[in-house]
């Protein structure tokens, strides 16, 4: 951590002294200790003097919104109070890294919406590093300055959210982080694919000729239409199987002719019936060559 040597084979300092915050998915606050008791915990054990204890504390009551709970016990809040507590316990010792581990998890939807830019807030504010563990995309894409995508065990693939999001090199990024159609065929040469009937052409990325290629596209970036459009390329012939109103959206999944299913997510407004036959235009510059 830094130019510190936490743990290797031969040496291992204990984590008392690795200067360290963790936060588990069950915030793991002491139920017989107010908020105040709570968040104060490591200042006392790291035997600060009464006087800095109570100003770090006030200060970080504040920016975490907890001075007017300060006298309550656990018992007493709600998932996101807890949560903002095991936050502030973790930050009130200055840690050099904050480790969370699915710390949203427990919280019902809105409040977790709420919570992750909360979360993203007190990073920037405090500017520690933030090692953040967790299976929800949103999550990733709200707090994250980097995005390690996992595999196995291995790192399928590392960089920014709009990286991860935008470019994916793997069919398994493709399909973890946000929702992806992928179409398989056999490349004709760097750019374009024969696959489920049709000649896709595909700007993002190259294929190798002659091999078996695929290409991902995201469900809300395929254009769906009743009349075949003024596209020229990668214009495929399907018919609804299922059509699922959003709200703001529809989604609609289309069969093409050789019984490939695509995904589709489009404006709630273009309402097209289950068993209508449509148009998909999957626009170039939107297809990702993916490598394996």
């Amino acid at each position: 951590v830094g130019d510190r040597l936490v743990s290797s084979p031969a040496r291992t300092l204990p984590p008392e002294r690795r200067n360290m915050s963790m936060i588990f998915q069950s915030y793991a606050l002491w139920p017989h200790m107010t908020v105040a008791e709570n968040v104060a915990y490591g200042l006392k054990l790291r035997k600060l003097d009464r006087a800095s204890i109570e100003r770090k504390l006030a200060a970080i009551l504040d920016t975490t919104h907890l001075r007017a709970l300060a006298d309550r016990y656990p018992g007493e809040l709600s998932g996101g109070q807890q949560q903002r507590v095991a936050l502030a316990r973790a930050l009130i010792v200055e840690p050099e890294t904050l480790l969370l581990d699915e710390p949203l998890s427990n919280l019902d939807a809105n409040l977790r919406e709420e919570m992750r830019f909360e979360v993203r807030r007190l990073h920037d504010e405090y500017r520690y590093t933030t090692v953040y563990v967790t299976h929800d995309q949103s999550e990733a894409m709200t707090t994250a300055d980097l995005i390690a995508v996992m595999n196995a065990g291995k790192i399928e693939q590392a960089g920014s959210p709009e990286e991860i999001y935008d470019r994916p090199r793997s069919e398994f990024v493709a399909r973890f982080i946000g929702s992806s159609n992928v179409l398989r065929g056999r490349a004709l040469d760097d750019c374009h694919l024969s696959s489920s009937g049709s000649t896709l052409r595909c700007a993002g990325g190259r294929f190798a000729a002659g091999n078996e290629g695929a290409v991902a596209i995201r469900q809300h970036a395929v254009r769906l239409t009743a009349k075949k459009p003024e596209a020229t390329e990668n214009v495929l012939p399907g018919t609804v199987v299922r059509q699922v109103f959003l709200g703001a959206s529809r989604d609609y999944l289309v069969e093409l002719g050789d019984g490939t299913q695509l995904r589709v997510v489009a404006p709630a407004a273009e309402n097209i019936p289950q068993g209508a036959s449509v148009w998909l235009h999957l626009p170039p510059e939107r297809c990702r060559v993916l490598s394996g």
